[in-house]
């Protein structure tokens, strides 16, 4: 019977199946040109399903590190399933970011998986647990950036470019977001094991808000600028245009119209 419990506490959830199942059919959509009528939307459901995607995986990243790290409860909170609606907080990991890529085109990050880090002896175990999940982001740039890097995109339809581009742009400043080493965030995460106890103590009542307040300060027009100056420099090594993301974004908004390339690209 225990064996059974803990096959089904891995066992891939049918909601992540049905994720990976939009983001399949939505891309076949895009590269295909089957929705003509409608491109746009088809980009937004291969755009949002493969960011919700990146998400589960950011927090099984987490969770699986923590296993091998000692904290074998993740198990039965079945945050070994890739199932979103376990999470701790599926408002913040889920709902939030798409939100937040739909009105800004920005990687939000969130807390979801709760780790007894008591269970966890080392604090490189520490550290790898919490810099695991923006990895995952990294990893998965590379991959929604690899025709670009490895000249591979003759043959691949423009928009379908274009929206590649753009999830790839999600997933870099997802990333660069979770390395700010801010309560809250997984940089700190990185970090907090090597501080005294006197300082985490004093930093503690900090961490609800520091999400907040880095996304605050992504409202000020400096620091916007310069955030996405170097998200644009991280792309631009990895092969992806300004002018890619640009449309891929103006695609996603299929509310806001059909947008009109540039013939000469």
């Amino acid at each position: 019977m225990t064996t059974a419990i803990r096959r089904a506490d891995r066992r891939v959830s049918p909601v992540f199946l049905a994720l990976v199942a939009v983001l399949a059919v939505s891309g076949w959509a895009v590269w295909s040109g089957t929705l003509a009528s409608n491109t746009g939307f088809a980009v937004f459901l291969f755009v949002v399903s493969g960011w919700v995607v990146s998400l589960c995986l950011h927090e099984y990243a987490h969770a699986r590190t923590a296993l091998h790290s000692g904290d074998i409860s993740v198990e039965a909170k079945g945050y070994l399933t890739l199932n979103p609606l376990r999470y701790t907080h599926a408002l913040l990991s889920i709902v939030l970011p798409v939100i937040f890529v739909i009105l800004g085109g920005i990687g939000l990050p969130g807390g979801a998986v709760f780790i007894e880090r008591g269970r966890i002896r080392g604090r490189w175990r520490h550290s790898l647990i919490s810099a695991a999940g923006p990895l995952t982001n990294i990893l998965f740039a590379a991959v929604c950036t690899a025709p670009f890097w490895l000249h591979g995109l003759e043959g691949v339809p423009t928009t379908f470019r274009f929206a590649l581009a753009f999830l790839a742009l999600l997933q870099v400043t997802a990333a660069l977001l979770n390395f700010v080493p801010v309560p809250g965030l997984d940089g700190y995460g990185v970090i907090e094991p090597w501080l005294s106890p006197g300082l985490r103590r004093q930093v503690e009542p900090f961490a609800p808000f520091g999400l907040l307040a880095v996304f605050g300060l992504l409202w000020v027009p400096e620091v916007n600028q310069v955030f996405f100056d170097l998200v644009d420099v991280i792309l631009r090594g990895l092969g992806v245009s300004r002018f890619d993301t640009y449309f891929g974004q103006e695609f996603f908004r299929f509310w806001q119209g059909e947008p009109q390339v540039p013939q000469v690209y």
